[in-house]
């Protein structure tokens, strides 16, 4: 099935590479128009490539997001994917992993909220909301407490907004998904297999024999689920967590 967002104005966050780039890509093909924002130059030239416009911004900074968002009359689709995913082991008391422990929650969860409030008084009735938890935001994983603990603050957001903004006909979901081929994904299961003593291969395999569905998925096999969110035919869901994650952790 496919489905149109032509004539609907769609904003993503995070949009310049992994799961971001590929809901970007996906709502191109569908005939949405785009407005990309990232926290690095690479997202003008994702913004070229999709016949986009493209913002750079780090969405913890009030003043950014409201640049970002200033040109924007309308939103009909916010998905709020930025975040950063980093390990902050509980027994580390050093200086970098206090600054990556408080980074991660100022933009995995404050600047969500950031983005989200600027982004209110363009959002008609009939908006939708979409923000990227984590299968994480329903389980943990040792030495990611702040990751962990930022994705739980995503579905907690995303049930209270939901609440918040239903009067006001503006649906708010959250796709929450599981191993996928990303950048950030591969860097946290390297530092994963080297704190195991194990090697990555070694580890992905564990990782993947524990889904139901076999295979690693690429940031396209995300991507539908936020479309689907976004279209009438979910017209009734908001202020759920919709887990992707080929059978990995029962919902």
């Amino acid at each position: 099935m496919s489905l149109s967002f032509s004539g609907k104005v769609v904003v993503i966050t995070g949009a310049s590479r992994g799961i971001g780039l590929g809901i970007a890509r996906r709502f191109a093909q569908a005939g949405a128009t785009l407005h990309l924002i990232a926290n690095d130059a690479a997202i003008h030239e994702r913004a070229r490539e999709l016949n986009a416009t493209g913002a750079e911004a780090d969405i913890a900074d009030r003043e950014a997001v409201a640049a970002a968002l200033a040109p924007i009359a309308r939103i009909d689709v916010l998905v709020n994917n930025a975040g950063l995913e980093l390990m902050t082991p509980v027994d580390d008391a050093g200086d970098d992993n206090e600054a990556a422990f408080r980074r991660i929650v100022e933009i995995n969860v404050i600047g969500t909220a950031l983005v989200t409030a600027r982004a209110l008084p363009r959002m008609p009735a009939g908006g939708s909301i979409l923000n990227t938890a984590s299968i994480w935001g329903r389980v943990a994983e040792a030495r990611f407490g702040a990751y962990v603990a930022s994705k739980h603050a995503i579905i907690g957001l995303t049930k209270t907004w939901a609440r918040e903004l239903g009067s006001k006909g503006i649906r708010v979901n959250a796709v929450c998904p599981g191993w996928v081929r990303t950048e950030a994904s591969m860097r946290s299961l390297g530092r994963m297999a080297e704190h195991d003593g194990r090697g990555e291969a070694e580890l992905l395999d564990a990782i993947v024999d524990g889904q139901a569905l076999p295979g690693l998925m690429a940031p396209d096999d995300v991507a539908g689920t936020y479309l689907f969110l976004a279209s009438d035919l979910a017209a009734n869901i908001t202020g759920q967590s919709l887990g992707v994650d080929r059978g990995e952790v029962p919902w």
